[in-house]
């Protein structure tokens, strides 16, 4: 166990699996932005690699945390998984790799000793691993867990197509709520004193950030409502996929606010690895400065 890299928050340890890294063309995943608006950034994001100069692209790693507490073990979000269906993303289509099954190993870590599976919003690249294919049949891929949804969002995605969420809901959601697994909370739901939900709407109906605190010491994992550090510059620049680009704006400028006086150690799970850091405030808004350890 001394050989796995995590990092500590007072008792808590935080641990990343990775499943890949992807680029997406930077004005088509931030459709209102101009080659101009992109100008000013391009140094500083392509010396944090967080944009690719040759492609004019972002490059967004695809990752869950795992989070081990003095009471439970913690999976956040569950990426993209194997044997979807998901023909607009042609990488992520009918995969049949084990890289995110040898990550989770790499930690120590079985699907079984997963206390709890926690779903910062319902998109497809978040829930993926949420199940496997077994005879054909989707069944849980964490068989001991609970998994924590939102009910709102769930009853959202339901009715009302959206492109980033229904592909998943029948092969990655639905299976686990109809199994008994899945927990459907509201977004201001506490698992403890070591655990609690915050809401972080806007990016999706009732999309959340999972906060954690141990010894007087903060982290929280971010999930989507920021894709990308130029953001902290820019909240009001809308990611394509955001479903109340108002909302999430507001969200984005609220977030960062409250957890640069935190001190929080914020994890990210799409900017540029090490994807974790500390949000500052700056003259021209906030910044990201990245936690440099090796975890």
């Amino acid at each position: 166990m001394s050989q796995i890299k995590q990092r500590a928050v007072g008792n808590l340890a935080i641990s990343r699996i990775i499943e890949m890294e992807q680029d997406f063309p930077a004005r088509e995943f931030f459709p209102d932005t101009s080659e101009a608006d992109w100008a000013p950034h391009r140094d500083w994001l392509i010396e944090e690699k967080a944009l690719i100069a040759a492609s004019d692209s972002i490059l967004l790693p695809m990752q869950s945390y795992v989070v081990r507490t003095s009471h439970h073990t913690i999976l956040v979000d569950t990426c993209i998984g194997n044997h979807k269906e998901r023909p607009s993303r042609p990488t992520w289509h009918q995969k049949t790799d084990q890289t995110y099954m040898n990550n989770l190993a790499a930690l120590g870590l079985r699907p079984e000793d997963i206390d709890f599976v926690m779903c910062t919003h319902l998109h497809h690249d978040h829930v993926g691993w949420n199940t496997k294919l077994v005879d054909g049949r989707w069944v849980p891929t964490f068989p001991n867990a609970k998994y924590i949804m939102s009910g709102k969002e769930l009853e959202v995605f339901r009715n009302h197509h959206d492109p980033a969420a229904s592909p998943s809901l029948n092969d990655s959601v639905l299976p686990v709520v109809e199994s008994g697994q899945a927990q459907l909370v509201s977004s201001d739901f506490a698992l403890d004193d070591e655990v609690w939900l915050e809401p972080t709407p806007g990016h999706t109906p009732d999309h959340f950030a999972v906060r954690l605190a141990s010894r007087g010491e903060h982290a929280v994992v971010g999930g989507d409502l920021m894709h990308s550090p130029v953001q902290c510059l820019h909240p009001e620049w809308r990611a394509r996929p955001d479903f109340a680009p108002a909302q999430a704006q507001q969200t984005r400028r609220d977030f960062m606010a409250r957890h640069a006086e935190l001190g929080s150690l914020v994890c990210m799970m799409h900017f540029p690895l090490p994807s974790a850091g500390h949000f500052e405030a700056s003259s021209d808004g906030f910044r990201f400065r990245y936690d440099n350890q090796d975890w």
